[in-house]
């Protein structure tokens, strides 16, 4: 058993915004497990012209100041997300803002993207890293010009990050999810795709990638595929929390205002990247968020159109230990299914309903 899993019952008597600080401290100092082996040849695919070694990631929201990334990828993640970062530092809502539905395992937030702000997290991206690591930005609360907040969040990491995320899908901040709708978010995404070009200077310009809500109706989703795909950007993340509360919760947290994430959101999640999947016609990768605490979990998103996936709630729970049993799991149904590769697999049941 790993140092991460023996200390997660500890971590589990401390409130829950305390033991996720608690966590970061502890990887910025180099308290991690560290990945000996090699991941298996099945899992590895290459997109944007990048190598993954496996398609499991790190989600934004863990490491939002860009504090424990090194620690993070030598765990054995094929990649990991910093962010939200805003333009400026913001201290996010009022505190409890955290809360763990174990009952449900799932987890539900408020923070508002607290975050210390491009400046403070860029420097710490300055000499480099080994592995693959995605910059998320977004706006300040109290901002009245959204598009030059995410102009200033693509000027400042796209010549480092090796991609970015526009981030319009957080509960957390007020009308922010009102810049999904297709004229905004073709503004946006237009405005912040010519500032990556610019800012990226000779070297070639990180792919760039918008993050959904899983509680878009249909006419939504469907402005998201149509904006994506003329944008253009290289990527839709599917997706971030969601609002709604199924009645299936049972933890006495279950009404708290905030975003759900964790296992109740794995099945409308799929939902939503499925349809995307089917709306985009595998023009350009997606990536599956949302419910994932198991190998058969990314199954289910590559299988529904992912290229590659995502987790965090599931680390509160299951901690380190997860991530090697997960990609060991993966590999053995993509094999038990007769795939050779990970990228046979894709998008395989993305025409079902």
């Amino acid at each position: 058993m790993d140092i991460g899993s023996l200390a997660l019952p500890l971590l589990r008597l401390l409130p829950p915004e305390t033991a996720h600080d608690a966590t970061i401290r502890a990887l910025a100092c180099g308290l991690a497990p560290r990945t000996t082996m090699a991941d298996d040849p099945i899992l590895g695919l290459d997109l944007w012209g990048r190598r993954f070694a496996n398609p499991i990631g790190l989600a934004a929201g863990f490491d939002k100041n860009a504090q424990a990334f090194r620690a993070i990828l030598a765990m054995g993640f094929g990649f990991t997300e910093i962010g939200t970062v805003t333009p400026r530092p913001q201290e996010g809502n009022p505190k409890p803002r955290l809360f763990r539905l174990a009952e449900d395992g799932a987890v539900i937030n408020r923070m508002g993207f607290n975050n210390q702000g491009l400046a403070a997290v860029r420097r710490r991206l300055e000499g480099g890293w080994t592995g693959i690591l995605g910059a998320n930005i977004g706006k300040n609360k109290d901002s009245t010009d959204a598009v030059a907040d995410y102009v200033l969040g693509a000027r400042a990491f796209a010549p480092l990050a090796d991609y970015l995320v526009i981030n319009v899908s957080s509960p957390n901040t007020p009308g922010l999810r009102d810049l999904q709708r297709r004229e905004p978010l073709l503004e946006l995404a237009r405005a912040v795709r010519a500032e990556r070009d610019a800012a990226s200077g000779d070297i070639p310009p990180p792919p760039l990638l918008l993050k959904v809500a899983p509680d878009l109706d249909e006419a939504q989703i469907e402005d998201v595929a149509e904006v994506a795909l003329s944008a253009p950007v290289d990527g839709v993340i599917i997706s971030n929390t969601t609002i709604a509360r199924p009645e299936t919760l049972r933890s006495p947290h279950r009404a708290e205002a905030g975003g759900l994430s964790g296992a109740p959101l794995l099945a409308p999640s799929i939902e939503v990247l499925r349809r995307i999947a089917q709306l985009t016609g595998g023009r350009m990768p997606l990536v599956g968020v949302g419910g994932i605490a198991s190998g058969a979990d990314a199954y289910a998103k590559i299988k529904a159109g992912a290229s590659l996936v995502q987790l965090y709630s599931a680390l509160v729970y299951h901690g380190p230990g997860l991530l090697p049993r997960l990609k060991r799991d993966l590999a053995d149904l993509l094999r038990a299914d007769g795939f050779d590769s990970i990228t046979s697999a894709i998008g395989v049941e993305a025409g079902r309903s």
